[in-house]
């Protein structure tokens, strides 16, 4: 049982557990063909599979694993699945007995080291579930998703790997839907992002992004996120025409780094600054800056109720809004409705 699907108004929803864990199929074309982009993103995951952060890979080894792909969906027939047990079946045997008879060292292509370290993908392998899915393969035309990672975001392995297979959804979906708008939000993902390989995925998408009618936006609580690679740090605020930024206070006596490094007038420099120091009292709401291009300005953002209670995330509203909802047998709307007729001072 996992919980991997589309929501009953159509979005995809991925949730990722210890009893439901993320599924993806890479090596699944959907009945297109092999194109340059794909072959490319599936030997990016490999070989981040195969190597270390500071291993790096030989020429002669991105050569074979090129080879091996190109040959494993040719020797394909009809009804064989493509998925990540089919590739290692595949390499086990066709391909390990192609390279021995065409002489191929261990130097330049060690096929058994490469077998022995992605093993535990394969079937019966500890992490067997995520590459091999069977369900919900096609996501191309999906308007809307969702994947929830915080319950691997400080796992070694499968962070970095579903990280990258998700963005390379995104770049297929940026490259392929000609005329339809597409954004990718990319919330507390650092960790992943911030290695070598994961960094150029970044590089490439904010350079390109625009081109394909879609935009990229980043969400970090410390900016130190950001600058801590510097492919990252040029690639997103050379790109980023909009920023925006919250309350600064915390950050006034060490502004002057967050200043010349997001390039800032003095004029935005006093906008930030005066954030929340005049709110109109007796009214609930936090400011923002916006900078677009050379115009800036700072605007209140004041919610109702009902939407406040909707995304709070202070553990003790939260709670209310949850009982709040038992009380209406689960629902979740009239709960939130209930206690914002409490916040007005209605009468239910």
């Amino acid at each position: 049982m996992r919980y991997l699907g589309r929501s009953a108004t159509g979005e995809f929803l991925s949730l990722y557990t210890a009893l439901n864990p993320i599924r993806f199929n890479p090596f699944y074309l959907g009945g297109r063909p092999l194109d340059t982009e794909k072959k490319e993103s599936i030997k990016t995951l490999l070989l981040a599979l195969w190597k270390k952060d500071d291993e790096t890979f030989t020429r002669s080894e991105y050569v074979a694993i090129s080879n091996a792909l190109g040959a494993f969906y040719k020797s394909l027939g009809k009804g064989d699945f493509p998925c990540f047990d089919s590739f290692f079946e595949f390499c086990s045997n066709e391909f390990k007995a192609d390279l021995e008879r065409k002489g191929v060292k261990e130097k330049d292509f060690d096929i058994d080291n490469f077998l022995y370290v992605l093993r535990p993908y394969y079937r019966g392998g500890e992490f067997d579930y995520l590459l091999n899915a069977r369900e919900n393969l096609d996501l191309l035309e999906q308007r809307f998703m969702v994947f929830e990672l915080d319950n691997i975001k400080d796992h070694p392995i499968l962070f970095p790997v579903v990280t990258l297979i998700i963005m390379e959804i995104f770049i297929s979906k940026m490259r392929k839907l000609k005329g339809v708008r597409k954004m990718i939000l990319i919330e507390e993902a650092w960790k992943a992002i911030a290695k070598e390989g994961m960094a150029e995925y970044i590089k490439y998408l904010f350079k390109t992004v625009r081109k394909f009618f879609g935009e990229a936006v980043v969400v970090t609580q410390e900016v130190e996120d950001i600058i801590s690679s510097p492919i990252i740090k040029q690639a997103i605020i050379n790109n980023s025409d909009c920023k925006i930024l919250l309350d600064q206070s915390k950050y006034r006596n060490k502004f002057d780094g967050i200043r010349d490094l997001l390039g800032l007038t003095e004029k935005e420099t006093m906008q930030i600054m005066s954030i929340n120091k005049a709110n109109e009292p007796g009214r609930k709401y936090k400011e923002v800056f916006i900078g677009l291009g050379p115009v800036s300005k700072v605007y209140r953002t004041e919610v109702s109720p009902e939407e406040y209670l909707s995304y709070t995330t202070e553990q003790t509203e939260k709670m209310k809004v949850n009982q709040m909802a038992k009380a209406f047998g689960g629902n979740l709307e009239k709960g939130i409705a209930a206690l914002a007729a409490e916040m007005k001072g209605d009468i239910l």
